[in-house]
């Protein structure tokens, strides 16, 4: 059998760190991705450079930035011609797979290569009774999402040659928008969850994008998000017929599935009870994927493959909890910036360790080529962070993390386009989203808005200082972080 490692890339959609048992929130329990963690390693400071979905798969492919591999937004498909990760290994001696949530587009031109076995949802896929698309077709399997995702990854796992090294990637769905657990899970986080400090955040001292962002769990959520209807629709195809917002008329809902009902005195009540009832629909699909883990790791122990295969656990992006009043993710602020990153290598990482240095998802792929004995190619912009996970960070290894989000508002979710840099203690964001039309703008676009976060006085984001003035120094020194950055990686600036 090959000493080169296997590589076991499980990804989540959505999957914000907090809600991760290791990262410390208490929010929830999973023992089973914590198993990754108290095994090998967890990273603090992994960042995403576009914080949505198909722009940050396509970075993590190719390891390059979305204005190279032109990845820009949920509409823009990976044109599958592209060099990436997957090709690099295959041509190296791999067995490659991919099973689950690709999103990088269909059809001829986008659908995967690269790999020796393919088995994905078609765009985001459903909870219950899903479709895969194969190279010689569609089919649907019968069953709930996560656990056929995990049993034909284990299925083609248990059917690989032993004789050569593997790469599979299992794409998860969930926790993806919208929230629907297994019923087994249903009784799960029935006890009040605390609203985090900025649940009712009034943006006072923010860009005008953190007003009108249409991702409030107070006012944007749908029925078909929460599982409700309104009174007498009591059906869960009533509420799949419901994708526009919660009424904040209705001072009575419905569960769709049994029916029991809910009554409101006040509209504050009411919005209480929309964040309590996201976090147990959204908590309860995370339990599923964490017994998928189990699983996972649990064929790896058993069938001896645990020593020599890194194994690692991330999201595509981050996510809201609530945090600033909002779901979703798209924003450059923390909660949606920050990827959680777990990973496990016995030969190399050790167990219970914490890595604190800044890595980004362009590093992801260099990084397992460098693990696979394989040089990154010179078209990769990220840089392999292995050394780092030794704690053995490199002196010029640079402790900044760039994001820049190219989604234009539009009538569903009205973000702004931006973006911006983070370093050890700040934030410099830039808002330039075309057709935000401010007073004072000037003609051309320029000077639209920025914002500046100290992190360290103001870990929760909620305080824009660019006007103090006693901040100049550090502006001017972030500016300049961010344009060396956009430099260094061929980003047209915008302001």
């Amino acid at each position: 059998m090959s000493q080169r490692p296997n590589i076991l890339f499980i990804m989540a959609d959505d999957h914000a760190a907090r809600a991760i048992g290791c990262y410390g929130s208490g929010l929830n329990e999973t023992p089973n991705i914590d198993r990754i963690a108290t095994g090998g390693l967890r990273l603090d400071h992994c960042y995403v450079t576009n914080s949505i979905c198909t722009p940050s798969r396509a970075a993590i492919l190719t390891g390059t930035y979305n204005h190279v591999n032109l990845v820009q937004t949920l509409r823009t498909p990976m044109d599958n011609r592209l060099p990436h990760l997957a090709k690099h290994l295959q041509a190296g001696g791999y067995q490659t797979a991919i099973v689950g949530k690709w999103h990088l587009g269909e059809g001829p031109a986008h659908q995967p290569t690269g790999f020796d076995f393919w088995q994905v949802l078609p765009g985001q896929g459903r909870y219950f009774d899903p479709e895969f698309i194969e190279p010689d077709g569609r089919f649907e399997q019968r069953g709930y999402v996560t656990d056929l995702i995990t049993q034909n990854s284990l299925d083609w796992l248990e059917a690989r040659d032993p004789d050569k090294p593997f790469f599979l990637m299992c794409h998860h769905k969930a926790p993806h928008r919208s929230w629907e657990p297994h019923p087994k899970n249903t009784h799960l986080y029935q006890d009040p969850i605390a609203q985090p400090d900025t649940f009712d955040d009034d943006y006072k001292t923010r860009a005008r994008a953190a007003a009108e962002a249409r991702m409030r769990v107070r006012d944007d959520m749908t029925y078909f998000d929460l599982g409700l209807v309104p009174p007498g629709d009591d059906t869960a195809a009533a509420a799949q017929k419901i994708p526009h917002p919660v009424d904040p008329s209705d001072m009575v809902l419905m569960d769709a599935d049994t029916g029991q009902e809910f009554r409101f005195a006040s509209q504050s009540e009411l919005a209480n009870f929309k964040y309590q009832r996201y976090l147990q629909r959204y908590l309860q699909t995370v339990a599923s994927l964490d017994e998928s883990i189990g699983r996972l790791l649990d064929y790896l122990d058993q069938a001896g493959l645990s020593e020599n295969t890194i194994v690692v656990y991330t999201s595509d992006q981050g996510f809201f909890l609530g945090e600033h009043g909002w779901y979703d993710k798209r924003f450059v602020y923390e909660q949606s910036f920050q990827m959680p990153f777990l990973i496990r290598f016995p030969a190399e990482i050790a167990a219970g360790s914490v890595c604190g240095d800044f890595v980004c998802n362009v590093d992801f792929a260099p990084t397992f080529l460098d693990y696979a004995g394989l040089a990154a190619p010179s078209y990769m912009q990220g840089r392999s962070f292995r050394s780092c996970l030794r704690g053995e960070t490199p002196e010029d290894w640079p402790q900044v993390a760039y994001h820049r989000y190219w989604m234009h508002r539009d009538a569903t979710h009205n973000a702004y386009a931006h973006y911006g840099i983070r370093d050890r203690r700040y934030k410099l964001i830039y808002w330039y989203n075309e057709g935000y039309d401010l007073p004072g703008t000037r003609e051309g676009g320029q000077d639209r808005e920025w914002e500046f976060f100290d992190l360290d006085a103001d870990p929760l984001e909620v305080l824009n200082v660019y006007a103090d003035p006693a901040y100049g120094d550090a502006i001017a020194m972030m500016k300049d972080k961010l344009a060396q950055r956009q430099a260094e990686i061929g980003d047209s600036p915008a302001h």
